[in-house]
């Protein structure tokens, strides 16, 4: 399917990769091997997916939301016999990440308007991720690789280093896509962290750095007495080793898990 001969669908976000060298790029840093099971999300015409479908695996699954592009998949799959591959026609936004079985790869052009409720559902449902892939806003991006102090960090960056290991791999102009973005992209790779390193109570973790960063110039300590009236002690700073005057942005994943913990009373 040609990019040049498919109009994008704002409403969709869609915004098609048109350039080989990248495309073969992001398939390099999938290091697919014939025994993993590869899923892609929002194939669309199907850049990367051509290129996929060559590639000896266990299984490979579409997630597509566009009518047009899922049903031509599927036809695909059909009239070449491929019976590794399959094709939900699907919004990636509903699909249950917790019944995945087996590890999987995922990868994608995400499109800008999704990319972060999907990473942060991902990174967190998927039951064993061997690693991810995927092309989002630079921007975007540069958020979820913020470190703590910095004026991007917030509850992305949290979350998703809560799991995951980030790496930048590279940016893309929009010169690569048609039609172009109004913005550069970049893939960001996400390498899961080792079980023992993942945050216990997950759903506790989430409540805090939602509150947290709603009001991000404002002192925690005052936050968190309003969100957590029966638990909050100013001896807890005490316990994290911090002055109670500290915000949001000044603490890194591992404080915010140990945090969490303090505020609920779990272990």
């Amino acid at each position: 399917m040609s990019a040049e001969k498919i109009i994008a669908k704002k409403s969709l976000g869609q915004h098609f990769l048109n350039n080989e060298s990248v495309i073969r790029k992001i398939i390099e840093l999938g290091e697919i091997s014939a025994d993993d099971q590869v899923m892609e999300i929002g194939p669309g015409p199907g850049a990367l997916t051509g290129i996929l479908r060559e590639i000896p695996c266990q299984k490979l699954w579409l997630l597509e939301k566009d009518d047009v592009f899922a049903q031509k998949h599927a036809d695909y799959a059909k009239e070449n016999n491929l019976l590794h591959m399959q094709v939900f026609h699907i919004d990636a936004l509903t699909f249950s990440w917790k019944d995945l079985r087996g590890e999987w790869k995922i990868m994608g052009n995400l499109p800008y308007n999704v990319a972060s409720p999907l990473m942060w559902d991902i990174v967190s449902q998927v039951p064993q991720l061997g690693k991810a892939v995927f092309m989002i806003q630079k921007e975007v991006a540069e958020r979820i690789r913020a470190k703590e102090g910095s004026k991007t960090y917030g509850a992305l960056s949290v979350w998703i280093q809560s799991f995951c290991r980030v790496e930048k791999g590279f940016v893309i102009r929009p010169s690569a896509f048609t039609p172009p973005p109004k913005v550069d992209s970049e893939i960001i790779i996400f390498k899961p962290l080792p079980k023992e390193e993942l945050p216990k109570h997950p759903e506790e973790l989430a409540k805090l750095i939602k509150i947290s960063f709603q009001q991000r110039r404002k002192q925690l300590h005052g936050i968190l007495q309003k969100a957590y009236p029966a638990a909050y002690s100013e001896s807890l700073w005490n316990e994290m080793q911090m002055p109670k005057e500290t915000r949001a942005e000044m603490l890194s994943p591992k404080q915010f898990q140990k945090l969490a913990l303090l505020l609920t009373n779990t272990n």
